[in-house]
């Protein structure tokens, strides 16, 4: 079965054009709460003065290290990112993928030194957050630092959803819905996914193996769930699979 729709391009990917006088660009990972606590851009001025926008980092290019100090919050502009652990042996384990809108660093804040590897997994672009001047600024502006709080503890949300005892199928149809309702939050069709990331990037995320999701990846298919055509995925049957992943999800 083929796709639908179109592919996910740079040209489809909303990219920061710094809105105008009062709005932020489309993908702020600050916007929402802003305008919700009454601030414009024009209030938030000394915010807007503090992004430094970075970027392109090519497909495996590293924004930061592990045990890098800790100086900076990335916000996603365009394109995706993926965070991993390192072991001793050298082994690689995905910690998460982040999306425009999203901020990458927030994990850091405590033992002030990034505690472990941000890598892009195609041309990404972000909006540089010195972390000293927005948390200095957030003092000033509850509801800039609400929207600080609630970044993070999203982070660690789907961390602990992860870490449950679920089924190989619950969790990669939450992977999906999870990701389609992150794509569609900023803008995206909210059944279409470019996935960047690879199926063994996806499986060591999912603490599956790479043929584990392949194999749940086809049967969805075969079951009329989605469409796949190479990278790119549409979700032509929501339900069932929002059923599948509803344990994993909390709902």
């Amino acid at each position: 079965m083929t796709l639908h729709s179109h592919r996910l391009t740079d040209r489809d990917s909303p990219i920061a054009d710094d809105g105008d006088e009062v709005r932020f660009c489309s993908t702020c990972a600050f916007s929402g709460a802003s305008t919700q606590a009454g601030y414009d851009k024009a209030a938030l001025r000394d915010l807007h003065v503090l992004v430094e926008h970075v970027g392109p980092y090519q497909a495996g290019a590293h924004v930061f290290r592990r045990h890098d100090l800790f100086r900076a919050i990335y916000a996603v502009r365009g394109g995706t990112v993926k965070t991993v652990a390192i072991d001793t042996e050298g082994n690689e384990q995905v910690l998460g993928f982040y999306i425009p809108g999203e901020v990458v660093g927030l994990n850091a804040i405590y033992p002030e030194h990034y505690p472990c590897d941000a890598v892009a997994l195609e041309p990404t672009y972000f909006c540089r957050f010195s972390f000293s001047a927005i948390s200095a600024l957030a003092t000033k502006m509850p509801g800039l630092q609400q929207q600080l709080f609630r970044l993070l503890s999203k982070e660690l949300g789907m961390t602990s959803r992860l870490a449950g005892d679920h089924a190989a199928d619950e969790r990669v149809a939450a992977f999906l819905i999870d990701l389609a309702e992150r794509y569609a939050t900023q803008g995206f069709p909210a059944r279409r996914l470019h996935l960047a990331m690879s199926r063994s990037e996806i499986a060591d995320y999912l603490r599956l193996a790479a043929e584990t999701v392949s194999r749940m990846l086809t049967r969805f298919r075969d079951l009329g769930l989605i469409a796949i055509d190479g990278r790119d995925v549409e979700i032509l049957a929501p339900a069932p699979l929002n059923e599948l992943a509803r344990n994993v999800l909390g709902r």
